[in-house]
C-alpha cells in the first residue's frame, strides 16, 4: 500500500513539475527568458495555444452551429469543429463548473498526463523510462503544457495496450473506445489488434472460409469492437448535430493523409509550407528502427500497434509530423529500453534538459491563436 502511494506520488511529480516549470515564465509575465522573447499575455499564452481554444468552443457549444456562429469569430465553418472529437471537450465542460473553461482545459490535460505516465510505468515497470517519456521529445512536453487532447489520447492507447497484454479485454476495449472518442486516429488501435489476432491465421484462408478463420479467434477478445462502435457513435452524433453522418470527412482541410508516401516534402502543400524538413527524415529513421527492434524482440502486439501508426505517418503531409508520431512514442521506448537505461544515455539526456526546456518556451510563445475578446471563452 505504502509502495503504491510512493509510486503514484512519483508519477504525479513527473507529470506536473516539468509542466509547472514551463508555465512559470508565462505566469510571472517575464518579457524574456535566456534571451527568448516571451509574449506579455502571461498564462493566456498557454491557454491560447493551438488547438486549445477550438476545444473550448466545442466544450461550450457542443457543436451547436448557431452558438458557434454567434459567439466565435474564428474564420472557420461550423463543420470544421467536427474534426475535434467529443471526449476531451466533454471533460473540459465537466470540470468547467468549479474551474472555468480555460483552466478546466489545462486541468484535464495535466490530469490526463498523470494517467498517461501511470500506465506507461505499468507497461514498462521502469521509473527511468517514465522520466524520459515525461520530457522527451520536447514536443510531448509541449502538448502536456497546453490545452491538448494528446495526453488523454496517449493515456487511453497505453492503458488499452497494457490491459490487452494482461488479457483484460473489456478494459482494453473501453480504453480503446476512449482513444477513438478523443482523436480519430484512435481507430488505428483497433486495426492493430485485428491484425495481431487475425494475421497469424491468414494462411488458413487458403483452406478455410473467412468466416471460419474469424470464428477461430478467441471470443474473449471481442470487446475490442467497442472501438469501431465508439467511432460509429461519434458519426451518429454528427448526423444529429450537422445532419451529416460523414461530417468529419467534410470538415475542411483537416485530414492530412495522401495516397503517395512522403508528401510532407512537397513544400507547397498547405500544412507544410517550408523546405526546411531534413529532421523529418530522422523521424522516419528512428521510426523504422523502432519497428525492427520490436519485431526482433518478438514483441508482436507492440510491433503491430507501433507498425500501424508508423505506416500511417508515412502518408501524412503536415509540418508537425512529430505530433502525429506521438502514439508510437511509448512503444519506441520499449523497443530501445536497454540502450535508454545506459549510463551514456543518461548523461546525454542531462545535457538535453536545457534545450528541451528552451524549445518548449519558444514553441509555446509562438504557437498562439489570435484572440482579441476572451469573454466567449470564459
Amino acid at each position: 500500500m505504502r509502495e503504491g502511494i510512493k509510486n503514484l506520488l512519483f508519477i504525479i511529480a513527473l507529470a506536473t513539475i516539468p509542466v509547472f516549470l514551463v508555465w512559470l515564465p508565462f505566469f510571472l509575465r517575464l518579457s524574456e527568458f535566456w534571451n527568448i522573447p516571451l509574449p506579455p499575455q502571461g498564462m493566456a499564452t498557454i491557454v491560447a495555444n493551438y488547438d486549445g481554444p477550438l476545444y473550448i468552443v466545442v466544450a461550450k457549444t457542443f457543436y451547436n452551429i448557431e452558438a458557434i456562429k454567434t459567439n466565435y469569430q474564428f474564420p472557420l465553418p461550423a463543420e470544421y469543429y467536427s474534426s475535434h472529437f467529443p471526449l476531451f471537450p466533454l471533460l473540459i465542460r465537466l470540470f468547467s463548473y468549479p474551474l472555468g473553461f480555460p483552466y478546466a482545459m489545462l486541468f484535464v490535460t495535466v490530469t490526463s498526463s498523470i494517467l498517461c505516465l501511470y500506465y506507461f510505468h505499468k507497461l514498462t515497470n521502469s521509473y527511468w523510462l517514465t522520466f524520459v517519456f515525461s520530457i522527451l521529445p520536447a514536443r510531448f512536453l509541449v502538448v502536456r503544457s497546453i490545452g491538448s487532447p494528446e495526453p488523454l489520447f496517449l493515456a487511453a492507447i497505453i492503458a488499452s495496450v497494457f490491459y490487452f497484454t494482461k488479457k483484460k479485454y473489456w478494459l482494453s476495449g473501453i480504453f480503446g473506445a476512449m482513444a477513438v472518442a478523443t482523436k480519430s486516429p484512435g481507430i488505428l488501435l483497433f486495426v492493430a489488434y485485428f491484425l495481431y489476432l487475425v494475421g497469424p491465421k491468414i494462411k488458413d484462408l487458403v483452406t478455410k472460409k473467412l468466416t471460419n478463420v474469424l470464428a477461430s479467434v478467441e471470443w474473449k477478445t471481442f470487446p475490442i469492437f467497442l472501438m469501431p462502435l465508439s467511432l460509429l457513435s461519434v458519426f451518429v452524433l454528427y448526423k444529429f448535430i450537422f445532419n451529416d453522418f460523414f461530417a468529419y470527412f467534410h470538415s475542411g482541410d483537416n485530414i492530412h493523409l495522401l495516397l503517395l508516401p512522403f508528401q510532407i516534402f512537397n513544400y507547397s502543400a498547405p500544412w507544410v509550407g517550408t523546405f526546411w524538413l531534413e529532421e523529418t527524415i530522422f523521424i522516419y529513421l528512428f521510426g523504422a528502427l523502432g519497428l525492427i527492434s520490436l519485431i526482433k524482440q518478438k514483441q508482436n502486439l507492440l510491433a503491430c500497434v507501433y507498425g500501424v501508426f508508423f505506416a500511417t505517418i508515412i502518408f501524412v503531409s503536415h509540418r508537425d509530423l512529430l505530433r502525429y508520431s506521438l502514439p508510437m512514442l511509448p512503444f519506441f521506448y520499449v523497443a530501445f529500453s536497454k540502450y535508454l537505461e545506459t549510463k551514456e544515455f543518461k548523461i546525454v539526456l542531462t545535457f538535453l534538459i536545457i534545450p528541451i526546456y528552451l524549445f518548449s518556451l519558444a514553441f509555446i510563445s509562438q504557437n498562439v491563436m489570435p484572440i482579441s475578446d476572451w469573454r466567449p471563452f470564459l
